[in-house]
């Protein structure tokens, strides 16, 4: 244990997220997220919530200020135009949490998956909530 640390961030959590650089993204997703197919480097978060997994992930690490879109989540299939109840508590964790605050860009399915592929690492929670996912772009912190 350390403090000032959310204790949801594991040892290898905590190594992902300093190991990331400026620009590289990580995906934090829901349980039927296909995180092993899309994901070279996957952590599991069984039993943690993804908007859990977000507050203590947006807890260590900057948002991209540099870019218009640095979260993305997963639009609906068949209506792109919905906003799940999941993802407007993201975007409220973002509001209330994020040093750089932004709003919430959706993905058609197979674009958020392509995406995905080319995240750092994926982070899988226990979230049972339909289109727990979101893609978060890691920031630089000022000197």
């Amino acid at each position: 244990m350390l403090r000032g640390i959310d204790p949801i961030l594991s040892p290898d959590l905590l190594h992902v997220l300093r190991a990331m650089g400026h620009g590289d993204e990580i995906v934090i997703s829901d349980a039927n997220f296909p995180a092993h197919s899309v994901g070279s480097r996957v952590l599991r978060l069984d039993g943690v919530t993804a908007t859990a997994a977000l507050e203590a992930v947006l807890s260590v690490m900057p948002l991209d200020s540099f870019v218009e879109d640095p979260a993305h989540t997963m639009a609906v299939v068949g209506d792109p135009g919905a906003e799940p109840a999941i993802v407007k508590e993201f975007q409220d964790i973002i509001r209330c949490i994020a040093d750089s605050p932004s709003r919430l860009r959706a993905l058609e399915r197979f674009a958020f998956y392509d995406r995905a592929r080319k995240a750092y690492a994926v982070v899988q929670t226990g979230e049972t909530r339909l289109y727990g996912n979101i893609i978060l772009k890691k920031g630089v912190i000022s000197p």
